[in-house]
């Protein structure tokens, strides 16, 4: 088989939610089409969340590798379906694929699991030469010639990023338009939260590439865009010595520019750290609080209090730092009283702007088996697994109370005095509510025909 044209699809988010207006790049297709366009391929790579596919160029590439997390599957699935009615050969990966092989061999031809760095080469060179054998890719998973799927062992996590290049943002038609610019430069969380799927993906060791590395991709970036920088790994702050390190070169260069990251409630058990952060311009600390539910903190693993979460939000907004913080909803702990708790604290803590989720189980989680041995799963329609939609029974409260409440102590927080407050400040967050209230108001008005989708009664004060 000879492959000149890859595309990769970043397939899009089932429907609308208050950050929709804001998509973020995962940076898997982008790093694997880096690494094949620096072997010769002619790469493209699709975020759909972004623009649409140019179909013309997939429907005649040699190859199409599809990413997918849960809630994007059955939009991965579709694209895969259509493109092999046309004798185009599709590699599938990412978090959903990882977990649900077999299913997803259903609608590819291969599936890569875990990190495809070093996996997603060796199949395309055993495709073209047919060496190395098919059977000693490790991470990879497909059908034989009897139709039996094979799974091979898995691949180690890789030790060495600064093996990996840097992504090449030019993949992505109209890449600067991009309202943020996103770096990667680290893998795996040391911690260890129930409901979450990175640990089971990238693994529970902490693995980051060296501080030289980060600081060459952040002159780069500094040279070619004006974006904000946004960190995505998943916790930037997990080794504080090294962010340190990182942040003083920032500094020390004069590559002060606007910056996000996700972190946690011990960033602000560091004061140096929140002073490099400031002075570096970071903008703003996307943080997993996850609850102000002591009991729920416990069932979620997340080994941070109350007082912590308090002092957390007085402390970094003490430096001029403004705090997105991400609430789960929905523990065998939690009833109307947590949600009701839940925004007011919200509200009156001053933090910028929130994600109030819905618990997920997703497939490859703790939480997960939890709930499919328990029989509480109420079906597999994976589009309706993005934290927006109950798909569990919850213990102290009514599937339908969860959505409903939490979608609307959203719009609580997003309200139009919320509005009025940032549109006599002149920030961002005018459009974030403006758009909240919108997309907040129609997820409550699709919930009824979701409920009877599911076969759940509607309750008595929504009809």
């Amino acid at each position: 088989m000879k492959i000149r044209e890859i595309s990769f699809i970043e397939a899009r988010s089932p429907e609308t939610h208050i950050f929709s207006k804001f998509p973020i790049p995962r940076l898997g297709c982008l790093i694997l089409g880096t690494i094949l366009k620096e072997k010769g391929y002619g790469v493209k790579v699709f975020i759909e969340d972004f623009e649409r596919p140019d179909w013309p160029f997939v429907e005649n590439s040699d190859l199409v590798c599809i990413s997918t997390i849960t809630s994007t599957a059955f939009r991965a699935y579709e694209i895969a379906d259509k493109l092999r009615t046309k004798n185009i050969t599709v590699v599938m990966g990412g978090a959903h694929p990882t977990f649900v092989p077999d299913e997803s061999l259903s609608h590819s031809d291969y599936v890569v699991r875990q990190e495809g760095d070093i996996t997603l080469p060796e199949l395309l060179s055993y495709l073209e030469s047919g060496n190395p054998p098919l059977t000693s890719i490790y991470g990879l998973s497909y059908k034989d010639k009897n139709g039996t799927i094979i799974h091979n062992p898995s691949r180690p996590l890789i030790e060495d990023l600064d093996n990996i290049p840097e992504p090449d943002l030019s993949l992505i038609p109209n890449w600067n338009l991009l309202n943020l610019y996103p770096i990667s430069t680290s893998r795996g969380c040391p911690f260890d939260c129930s409901f979450c799927s990175v640990i089971e993906m990238f693994g529970r060791k902490y693995r980051s590439e060296s501080v030289d590395t980060t600081l060459k991709k952040l002159r780069h970036i500094a040279a070619i865009s004006k974006s904000t920088i946004f960190f995505v790994d998943d916790n930037f702050t997990a080794n504080k010595k090294r962010t340190k390190e990182i942040l003083r070169g920032m500094i020390g260069e004069g590559i002060k520019r606007r910056w996000a990251a996700q972190a946690r409630t011990d960033v602000a058990e560091d004061i140096e750290l929140l002073r490099l952060m400031a002075d570096s311009g970071c903008h703003t600390l996307h943080i997993g609080f996850e609850s102000i539910n002591p009991k729920t903190l416990e069932v979620y693993n997340k080994k941070q209090g109350i007082e912590e979460i308090l002092n957390c939000i007085k402390v970094v907004k003490d430096f001029g730092i403004h705090l997105h913080g991400m609430f789960v909803i929905g523990a065998d702990t939690d009833d109307l009283n947590t949600i009701e708790n839940t925004v007011d604290f919200a509200i009156e803590s001053g933090i910028d702007t929130v994600q109030f989720m819905m618990l997920t189980p997703l497939p490859g989680t703790t939480f997960f088996f939890e709930i499919l041995n328990s029989k509480r799963l109420l079906h597999t329609d994976w589009s309706k697994f993005d934290g927006h939609h109950i798909v569990f029974k919850p213990t102290l409260m009514s599937p339908q109370t969860l959505q409903l409440k939490t979608l609307k102590a959203m719009a609580k927080f997003y309200s139009w005095k919320y509005i009025f407050k940032h549109l006599f400040k002149y920030d961002d967050y005018t459009i974030v509510g403006l758009f909240g209230k919108r997309a907040i108001r129609q997820a409550l008005k699709e919930s009824r025909g979701y409920f009877e989708n599911i076969g759940i009664p509607i309750p008595e004060a929504n009809k």
